[in-house]
């Protein structure tokens, strides 16, 4: 592996996925993990979805584009997921892509309205139909987190072990981690917690 600084990130739809897969592939890796949603409201100091409703979706947008820029900037290796709308910028887009290597956690609408469907704090899905809602925002983000997107992971069946094997399993055929650093377990059944 070159001395290249490690820094993974996660793209994908609201419910993909992407803290839970990101918080265990950074404890594989050793590093640290970000979440840009907590970041952000520790910035806002309330939730998401308060300023959301208060300040609007553009107001929002402005402060996770500060926040992504500040954390890429950072020191040191770590793995950062990121919220379900980052890649509506461009200037997002591109940063993400540059500064780190990114994953997109690809799942159908109908998958994640299984996963979401009892969920009250993402935002965009506070409308009368929320699996219309989900498939709108797949038509319109699915190219821009293929567009940023160094590589895709199917979420459709596997398990957030079985995820976390395939991210690592991708990253270790890139060459983007050496394999001795962790050897991807396929097939292996998750540590006890």
């Amino acid at each position: 592996m070159s001395a290249a600084r490690l820094v993974i990130s996660l793209v994908g739809m609201p419910g993909g996925g992407k803290s839970t897969v990101g918080r265990q592939l950074a404890r594989q890796l050793g590093v640290r993990f970000v979440d840009s949603d907590t970041e952000i409201e520790a910035r806002i100091g309330e939730p998401i979805r308060a300023f959301f409703d208060r300040s609007g979706e553009a107001a929002f947008r402005d402060i996770e584009s500060q926040v992504l820029n500040e954390l890429l900037a950072r020191e040191g290796e770590f793995v950062l997921a990121t919220g379900g709308g980052i890649v509506l910028r461009e200037a997002n887009r591109h940063l993400l892509h540059q500064a780190s290597t990114v994953l997109y956690l690809r799942s159908t609408p109908e998958e994640l309205f299984r996963r979401l469907r009892h969920d009250t704090q993402r935002p965009l899905l506070q409308v009368r139909d929320p699996l219309q809602k989900l498939r709108e925002l797949y038509l319109q983000r699915n190219p821009l987190y293929r567009s940023v997107a160094h590589y895709v992971l199917e979420t459709g069946r596997p398990s957030v072990h079985g995820l976390v094997n395939m991210a690592l399993m991708q990253l270790e055929l890139a060459g983007i981690i050496d394999p001795a650093r962790v050897a991807a377990t396929v097939g292996a059944e998750p540590a006890a917690c």
